[in-house]
């Protein structure tokens, strides 16, 4: 009698993980936030209801996470570690470095077409909103700050200048321009970004 090894519980969790989040944000890249379903996703996926609420309370709780866990992949695959910023000493090419990221990632239909249905649900359901910037945004922009202090200590930053404020200056034009479909998303436009945070627009 030949003995079968016991099924891997752990690598079936984790399929059936990676599967909710690639149900999660398919569907509601097609349908809409209000339209996705517990139970929506958990027939695209392959599972039953129960798995999902075993990890999760909401549909909310899963939509966020797949985005987080869609970030670490992204990260991993263009060879950096997930949610860091680079301090080389150069801020200028730090900050490009990881803006040229960004536009990987705004361009990139995975996350392009379910982060837009999140970012104008969260516009009207104030609790989504809320938690799409407090688990999401605020640890990305928090590292900013953090790069932005650090060039502060070496001189390459005014010591008076508010981090949280002076972040927006390249943050805010991308995040504008990406979700009012104002103008091309490059590599161009985020490293004039910074030239321009940097240095400003008064002849030299």
């Amino acid at each position: 009698m030949v003995n079968k090894p016991a099924p891997d519980a752990t690598r079936r969790s984790e399929k059936s993980r990676r599967a909710i989040y690639d149900a999660a944000l398919s569907l509601v890249g097609e349908v809409g936030y209000p339209k996705t379903t517990v139970e929506g996703i958990a027939a695209r996926a392959g599972v039953g209801k129960q798995t999902i609420y075993r990890w999760w309370s909401s549909k909310a709780d899963v939509l966020l996470e797949a985005f987080l866990d869609l970030g670490e992949q992204a990260a991993k695959a263009a060879g950096h570690e997930p949610y860091t910023l680079p301090d080389t000493g150069d801020l200028a090419a730090d900050l490009k470095a990881v803006l040229r990221a960004t536009v990987d990632e705004l361009v990139d239909p995975r996350f392009e077409v379910p982060s837009r249905a999140l970012a104008a649900e969260g516009v009207v359901n104030e609790q989504l909103g809320r938690e799409f910037v407090a688990k999401l945004l605020e640890p990305q922009l928090q590292l900013y700050v953090d790069r932005l202090r650090a060039a502060q200590d070496t001189g390459a930053v005014r010591g008076d200048v508010d981090p949280r404020i002076a972040l927006e200056l390249f943050v805010s034009p991308l995040a504008q321009r990406w979700l009012q479909r104002t103008g091309p998303i490059s590599y161009d436009y985020t490293d004039t970004l910074v030239e321009y945070a940097l240095h400003g627009i008064a002849p030299r």
